[in-house]
């Protein structure tokens, strides 16, 4: 038989080409970037030949690397669907994901039934905790995140794109003082989700009160808790209009009729080695077919 390079060497080798970075590879591969290098370089010794061209801050294929890497690519991933299904098991992929639990519940919960009967053998590990992006692939497979944007290093679908509301308890617009002006902000207390942190700034420019000051600003790291204490009076929640129309909570109404686009959006994320895998791939394949993609 044949001598074959390392495997850690090709699998270096497919993940710098299939990057463009180093560093991004390295950080996939959980490497540091000297030793990717070196794993790289093993190849081209082994081969006899470069397969990058090296330029400031930049890698990029050349033609031989081009050559090889259509040849090893399938190859590897093939190799990966393999031991992947016989450390999973036949019957059963599991997805491991996080999702803020506004979302889980009134957007991707009422469809999961679905996914079971399309999908059965795939399963999901629910992680609620936030922070999904930083957690990629250090527990976490894959993240439906509330974010400005999205690191271009990682595979990312938009989900949607949204208005900021503020929305406040009934009792709000009720009775002989109701809340109908932008300025009786500065007596009320404002919700912010910690994910959310610029929606009150940019609900208060665009509505022409740049000065107003609330009582306080409280943050939550919930949204269905947030809704709750709106409800209950304990202030006024800066969130999405899906939150407000999904919640369907007759104690809760929209103040003020001024429209603003949300900063922030749902974003389906990755990263792009993750997209590889069976599980990943039937379950962003399943949300983008279902919820859609605003791109």
């Amino acid at each position: 038989m044949r001598r074959l390079p390392p495997l850690g060497a090709i699998e270096a080798f497919v993940q710098v080409a299939r990057s463009g970075s180093v560093k991004a590879a390295a950080e996939e591969l959980s490497l540091s970037a000297p030793a990717l290098s070196r794993r790289v370089q093993s190849l081209e010794r082994f081969i006899g030949k470069p397969l990058f061209d090296r330029r400031h801050q930049a890698i990029v294929l050349n033609a031989e690397g081009e050559r090889l890497l259509g040849h090893l690519a399938p190859a590897l991933d093939q190799l990966s669907d393999a031991v992947e299904a016989m450390t999973s098991g036949a019957e059963l992929l599991r997805l491991r994901l996080g999702v803020l639990p506004l979302y889980a519940s009134q957007r991707l919960f009422p469809h999961l039934g679905n996914l079971r009967r399309d999908h059965p053998e795939l399963h999901l590990d629910i992680d609620t905790a936030g922070h999904g992006v930083a957690r990629l692939g250090e527990g976490l497979d894959a993240a439906i995140v509330l974010a400005r944007e999205i690191d271009p290093s990682l595979h990312s679908d938009r989900l949607d794109r949204n208005a900021v509301y503020v929305i406040g308890a009934r009792s709000l617009i009720e009775g002989a003082n109701p809340v109908t002006r932008p300025e009786q902000l500065a007596g009320l207390t404002a919700l912010v989700h910690r994910e959310m942190t610029e929606a009150f700034d940019a609900w208060r420019s665009l509505a022409g009160v740049p000065g107003v000051e609330p009582v306080a600003v409280d943050y939550f790291d919930s949204g269905p808790l947030m809704l709750e204490a709106a409800a209950q009076g304990l202030g006024v929640a800066f969130m999405h209009e899906s939150h407000l129309n999904d919640a369907a909570d007759p104690r809760l109404v929209r103040l003020f009729d001024v429209a603003v686009e949300s900063p922030y959006s749902y974003w389906f994320v990755c990263r792009p080695r993750a997209l590889q895998t069976k599980p990943v791939r039937i379950f962003r394949d399943w949300l983008i077919w279902t919820l859609g993609s605003e791109d």
